[in-house]
């Protein structure tokens, strides 16, 4: 996966520009466990559903949200370029914590804390589109399905998702897929000002989780594209690896 511009991994197709971001655990290591002892199932509220909502946004408007928070940090302090996870808290507001994948080029274990009474916003697997230029809005409806339907050749071909919550297995992290109904402005707030603007689309798997009890948690998510007829740039097979400890409340050593 080849170009950075800006705060994201982005690459160039035709007139838009591709993000991935996601989160990736060892494969190898999942497979292993699950030979030797299968998880548990997690309980049916360990993911909060796909029509939950919070303060009003449901898992399409939250991911919009997030694809702006990825823009707030400035050049070289980028979610997915976080080490270790010293820069978890930066320009965390509001009652949704967001949570970052990676640039693909290493396996990494971030450590945050977290405030109590928050929930956790993060992708499993998930690609975004954006313009390149400005557009007006009679043509808005027209370059928006052409980017929703770019978005969709991956995510209609994922080829395994495994989501480990404290070590209990998620089940059938697959259907926690959402997509933005349209398009959102990707710089601003108001999509409908009547003025041109960037547009951006956000397909994918993602999780919403209720607020933590105080204490030591852990997140590892693996997931990986197969369509088989992977684009030059590689997104057809794009595959991380990604895990999180949660100190809910405050360190906990």
């Amino acid at each position: 996966m080849n170009g950075y511009w800006r705060h994201w991994m982005r690459t160039d197709m035709s007139n838009r520009r591709v993000i991935g971001s996601l989160l990736v655990w060892a494969g190898l290591l999942c497979a292993t466990s699950a030979i030797a002892a299968p998880p548990k199932p997690a309980a049916a509220a360990t993911v909060l559903p796909l029509n939950t909502k919070i303060e009003g946004l449901g898992y399409a408007e939250l991911s919009a949200r997030w694809w702006r928070w990825t823009d707030r940090f400035p050049g070289g302090m980028e979610p997915y370029r976080d080490p270790d996870g010293r820069w978890c808290a930066v320009a965390q507001d509001g009652p949704v914590w967001f949570l970052a994948g990676t640039d693909g080029s290493a396996n990494v274990k971030r450590r945050c804390s977290v405030p109590v009474g928050k929930h956790v916003f993060l992708p499993i697997i998930n690609l975004y589109q954006r313009t390149r230029y400005r557009i007006a809005t009679r043509q808005r409806a027209a370059e928006c399905r052409s980017l929703l339907d770019g978005l969709a050749l991956n995510n209609d071909a994922l080829r395994s998702a495994v989501v480990l919550i404290d070590g209990v297995q998620v089940t059938d992290p697959k259907r926690y897929r959402a997509r933005t109904e349209g398009c959102f402005d990707a710089f601003g707030d108001d999509e409908n000002d009547g003025t041109a603007a960037v547009i951006a689309a956000s397909d994918g798997y993602w999780l919403l989780l209720p607020p933590m009890k105080p204490g030591r948690h852990t997140l590892v998510v693996g997931a990986n594209y197969g369509r088989g007829d992977a684009d030059e740039d590689g997104y057809g097979n794009m595959v991380q690896n990604f895990e999180y400890v949660l100190d809910v409340g405050g360190p906990t050593y």
